[in-house]
């Protein structure tokens, strides 16, 4: 069963990472926001808070893993062996979102990319694609390219395209709203080999920077989350070797490029949770240190027991979508399938 109450590691780990939320993220925040970006400094900072409280922990979905976990047989991943990289995962998400969401996209390493990397990709293809993260001097990123103008989380409407020629894979098409898609060392791309296919016709593509037909269009010019990076990315008769094909082709006989999506999606959407969690808690502060400021609830006044009202309400609603989101990550940790709770928990916070 499911414990609401995380143990004592967890909680060091929360008050760790709150306290870098509010003595190194927040000061700078709106600085990183007028200039677009985090300076290098602060982002390795992040890279090794992060490595540090998933030092002793298996499977954390956005970092690189390491050998052992790269040679560990599929049998001993399914042992019933206590993980909490997801439920820790979830915990630096939200405080750091506390303290400005941008620092979770600012985290150095695979990021989203790592995933697909680490579900589908083969032993050889984990060791070239992981091993620049491992002893980072400065700070790399790695992307996932799934959205597309036309298509969001419906895999099926995926439109880029892939065929094969000779050892070579030629993939067309154009990925948008990308985080860190244009610094990265390199994009996880989907593609289809058919889109009357759907689903069963995805392929998945490591694709290198500065790889011949790869380009990055547009970095957009948004209204939030400024300092961080979201590009669009441009292939045009992009040439990439058939080793960068994750998993090789037989892995595709089984639908393995739509499930290889939704397991990316299983892992990160609770930490998307994670992020609204952090921005909400954070608002409802504010607005609860204003309301104590300037009224006295305990008042019998119409109004001031309404502006109560309001900040119980919104304390309820944070605290239920913390619930999901932990109650999903759990899930993951344990082996469960989670695809239903980990969406639950992303479209309720």
């Amino acid at each position: 069963m499911f414990d609401f109450e995380i143990s004592e590691k967890h909680r060091n780990f929360q008050a760790m990472t709150h306290m870098f939320a509010e003595q190194v993220i927040r000061p700078i925040a709106l600085k990183a926001d007028e200039e677009h970006g985090y300076p290098d400094d602060v982002m390795m900072m992040l890279a090794q808070a992060s490595a540090g409280g998933m030092a002793d922990m298996e499977g954390a979905v956005t970092m690189a893993p390491d050998e052992a976990e790269i040679k560990k047989p599929a049998a001993a991943e399914k042992e019933k062996k206590k993980r909490s990289a997801n439920m820790l995962m979830a915990i630096l998400t939200e405080e750091l979102a506390w303290g400005d969401p941008c620092a979770c996209l600012n985290i150095p390493g695979p990021g989203l990319g790592g995933p697909p990397v680490r579900f589908v990709g083969t032993e050889e293809q984990q060791r070239r694609f992981f091993g620049p993260f491992r002893n980072m001097e400065k700070p790399m990123f790695g992307a996932y390219a799934y959205t597309e103008p036309g298509a969001g989380s419906d895999t099926a409407a995926i439109r880029a395209s892939c065929r094969k020629d000779g050892k070579q894979w030629v993939i067309n098409g154009t990925k948008c709203f990308i985080t860190n898609g244009g610094r990265a060392l390199w994009n996880v791309v989907f593609a289809t080999v058919d889109a009357t296919q759907g689903r069963d016709g995805i392929r998945i593509f490591v694709v290198e920077k500065g790889t011949p037909g790869a380009s990055v269009g547009k970095i957009e010019q948004k209204m939030g989350l400024r300092a961080s990076e979201t590009a669009e990315l441009v292939y045009e008769d992009c040439r990439v070797s058939e080793e960068n094909l994750l998993g090789g082709e037989a892995h595709y006989s089984n639908k393995a490029g739509f499930k290889g999506a939704m397991k990316t999606f299983d892992s990160t959407r609770p930490l998307v949770a994670a992020m609204a969690v952090g921005i909400a808690r954070a608002a409802w502060e504010i607005a609860r240190d204003f309301v104590k400021e300037h009224y006295l609830t305990s008042r019998p006044v119409t109004r001031y027991r309404t502006l109560a009202d309001t900040l119980a309400r919104m304390q309820r609603e944070i605290d239920t979508a913390r619930g999901l989101t932990w109650r999903a990550c759990w899930m993951a940790d344990e082996g469960l399938p989670n695809s239903k709770e980990a969406s639950m928990a992303k479209v309720y916070a």
